[in-house]
């Protein structure tokens, strides 16, 4: 028995682990399965035609919770003869065949440079019989010229660049994505564009170090041009962007942020560390004056923004007197929000071999006094917005409070996390609508506003929501094969070059 019933089409689904760029990629994965022929799998489809692992390798657990759920499904495509499993992505990039070697039932593995083969790559397994390994060295196509299936109806990530050339000692991301690559900016306002006439109403613009593009073509202050260009795009009224360095993070691009107005007043900063001797041993070009002198920049000229950031703690040779530095620097930043990790080890990165590599009981009680450090600034600042009206773009399940609750949530334009009461206006309002409300409570992560919205906008974006409409971006024809047998036309067509 096959999965899939003679003459109906096989079904996908695809399973993101990792950061925004995998989660976009993973969207890129879903266009490019529905343009050869493949049907999304529903909610309650436990098999399957096609499963894709679309991996992470950022965090130590990466490699046991991947070849963990390719256990788990070992026995259910036993049991479904034509089920398919491929795994990319950074993970992919590293292990490469070797995931054929530990997983034997795994029919394709593909790499960050080459997500527009899958469809040929599963083809070619099913013809062959046999797995299919395809690693690339570099990029073959921009991700951004393949077909999408757009996850949200308001909301959608734009590539302005993929891959790093920074050298961070932490990171295998540059080993695995590559050196960077810019878009033009022509074809990143069209694709905000093709968005925007869709009824998207936010983009992020995405790269590993946004604030960098243009160096392929020579031009340092390009991002804060892209930035004021969105601007001029009639019904978008939300641009964020991530991530930006602190090593090129330039005065431009606060002066672009605070004049447009359609960019939120939200910055992702990552810091990584407060210590100047961790930040030099992490390949970090910049120290603590010159962040928090960015910082001070930012809310000069944005007294309200919001400002996010990523830390490490545990990194090796880190003394109790650099861990104190870094909550120095939490402090005087006054983040609304932190992602904070326990150093570990990747091999294949300068860091995983260098000396003074920490106990694991001291990383786990800084990163616990980190934490309670954090939690207490968040929860401040969040305090300071009760009372206040913050403009809401209502989200789908944002959160877990809407269940428990019947609060519905969103975003505010700086980015934080708001379940909201709608009142008189439950049932009409949407994913993708405008919601003005008034802040009557903060947590350390989320705010509540109880009382009646101020008001209530319907949108084109709420329009698709409510008609299950996600936008399509086309990309560029590969000549990809459709699933199934081909048409005689095609057949002979091929015969005739």
């Amino acid at each position: 028995m096959t999965t899939a019933a003679a003459g109906s089409p096989r079904t996908y689904q695809v399973r993101t682990y990792g950061c925004q760029m995998n989660v976009h990629d993973s969207e890129r994965l879903s266009g490019l399965l529905e343009q050869a022929g493949y049907v999304r799998a529903g909610d309650a489809d436990d098999t399957p035609d096609v499963v894709v692992f679309n991996t992470c390798a950022v965090r130590e657990n990466a490699d046991n919770r991947l070849y963990g759920n390719l256990g788990h499904l070992r026995p259910v495509k036993d049991r479904h003869p034509g089920m398919q499993i491929a795994v990319g992505g950074c993970l992919a990039q590293k292990d490469r065949g070797e995931i054929v070697r530990r997983a034997p039932w795994v029919d394709v593995v593909f790499g960050t440079h080459n997500i527009g083969s899958l469809p040929v790559l599963l083809e070619r397994a099913r013809h062959n019989a046999a797995a299919e390994v395809e690693i690339l060295e570099s990029l073959d196509v921009f991700p951004s010229t393949l077909p999408t299936r757009r996850e949200s109806s308001y909301a959608g990530w734009v590539s302005i660049s993929v891959g790093c050339n920074n050298t961070c000692t932490f990171c295998i991301v540059p080993a695995l994505r590559g050196k960077e690559r810019d878009r033009r900016p022509g074809d990143i306002l069209s694709e905000v564009r093709a968005l925007v006439d869709e009824g998207v109403l936010e983009v992020t613009l995405l790269g590993q170090n946004v604030n960098s593009y243009g160096v392929e073509f020579g031009d340092r202050y390009a991002f804060g041009k892209l930035l004021r260009a969105c601007g001029e795009i009639d019904g978008l009224e939300r641009v964020r962007f991530t991530s930006p360095h602190p090593k090129d993070f330039t005065d431009d691009v606060i002066a672009a942020m605070a004049e447009t107005p359609n960019v939120c007043h939200s910055l992702h900063m990552p810091l990584q560390s407060g210590s100047d001797e961790v930040l030099r041993a992490m390949r970090r070009s910049y120290r603590s004056e010159r962040y928090l002198g960015i910082i001070a920049k930012v809310r000069e000229a944005m007294p309200d923004a919001a400002i996010t950031t990523d830390i490490i703690v545990g990194f090796p040779g880190e003394t109790e007197a650099d861990f104190e530095r870094t909550l120095d620097v939490v402090r005087e930043s006054r983040f609304s929000s932190a992602f904070t990790f326990q150093y570990s080890k990747r091999p294949g990165t300068p860091a995983a071999t260098m000396d003074g590599q920490l106990p694991k009981q001291v990383v786990q009680e800084r990163y616990q006094r980190l934490a309670a450090c954090v939690e207490e600034i968040t929860w401040a600042e969040n305090t300071k917005l009760v009372g206040e009206t913050v403009e809401v773009l209502v989200a789908a399940g944002e959160g877990r409070k809407d269940e428990r609750t019947g609060r519905l949530s969103g975003r505010a334009r700086d980015g934080r996390l708001v379940h909201f009461d709608a009142g008189s206006h439950a049932g009409s309002i949407r994913p993708g609508d405008i919601v003005r409300t008034v802040v009557t409570y903060a947590a350390p992560h989320h705010l509540n506003a109880d009382g009646r919205p101020v008001s209530h906008r319907r949108t084109r974006a709420g329009d698709a929501s409510e008609a299950g409409r996600a936008p399509r971006t086309g990309g560029v024809s590969l000549g990809l094969p459709t699933v199934g047998e081909p048409s005689v036309a095609s057949v002979a067509s091929a015969c005739a070059r």
